[in-house]
């Protein structure tokens, strides 16, 4: 049985302030949702207010991107090194902001998938399509073209087994738009699929999250589905009350 992950990524928002709130909101109401966890992934300069706010709590905490290096000269970056010496256990890799702002190809992304999974941390490997390419029929090509770089990777049973997969159409992500439950279980699925004709075993036990615009009233469909295990959160991740009654969704899930 896997267990539900509902993840909050809160992308470059909020203040030092806002983020110890948050934080301590969410921790508040942690107890409520037995058979779920919960994680939040703040910026990275809040990280430290972050850790001490939720410092004994279940309430765990990662990063929105890492980097592939794990020393050197390279200006700006943070290695998985350092988050996982701040505490993290996540660390996102692949968002679709990531590969389209600032131009991420999947073999860079697998790049930091190994850094971050050689530092210890779980990494959080994000895949979808445009909406050119879903209304081109082109999803599965897509998404197994992102896959293909871990997929054929010397680590790949290793690495399997140890990350997360969270499937986020672009076209849903801030736009208020949402894949319908059975749009978004028709890809998880597939997902699940490719996974095990590489990894058996790994994909049964994969968690593979939906991350396309999830709020309080979509998710109770969503998380019903056979193979969504939670959720990538992004604007409902910034009000407790929405996180929170998101987490709810996934703790009923889990019962039903």
């Amino acid at each position: 049985m896997r267990t539900p992950l509902v993840l909050g990524n809160w992308k470059m928002h909020g203040s030092q302030a806002f983020a110890r709130g948050l934080a301590e909101s969410v921790r508040a109401r942690s107890g409520e949702f037995p058979g779920v966890r919960l994680g939040v992934c703040p910026p990275y300069v809040m990280l430290p207010i972050i850790a001490k706010a939720l410092d004994g709590s279940s309430v765990a905490y990662g990063a929105q991107n890492v980097s592939e290096f794990a020393e050197g000269a390279y200006t700006g970056e943070i290695s998985a090194g350092m988050l996982k010496e701040l505490g993290c256990s996540y660390a996102l890799v692949g968002h679709s902001e990531r590969r389209q702002l600032f131009a991420e190809t999947s073999d860079q992304v697998v790049q930091k998938l190994v850094a971050a999974y050689g530092a210890g941390l779980i990494p959080v490997l994000c895949v979808g399509e445009t909406l050119a390419e879903r209304q081109a029929e082109a999803t599965g090509r897509v998404i197994e073209a992102q896959l293909q770089p871990l997929l054929s990777h010397p680590e790949a049973d290793r690495l399997l087994a140890a990350l997360i997969i969270a499937y986020e159409p672009v076209w849903a992500i801030g736009t208020g738009q949402t894949a319908s439950p059975e749009q978004a279980q028709e890809v998880h699925g597939d997902i699940r699929r490719l996974i095990r004709a590489r990894a058996p075993v790994a994909a049964d036990e994969l968690l593979i999250l939906y991350g396309g615009s999830v709020k309080p009233g979509n998710a109770v469909e969503l998380f019903a589905m056979p193979d969504i295990d939670g959720g990538l959160i992004g604007g409902a991740a910034l009000k407790a009350e929405d996180f929170c009654a998101i987490a709810a969704a996934a703790a009923a899930s889990k019962r039903s």
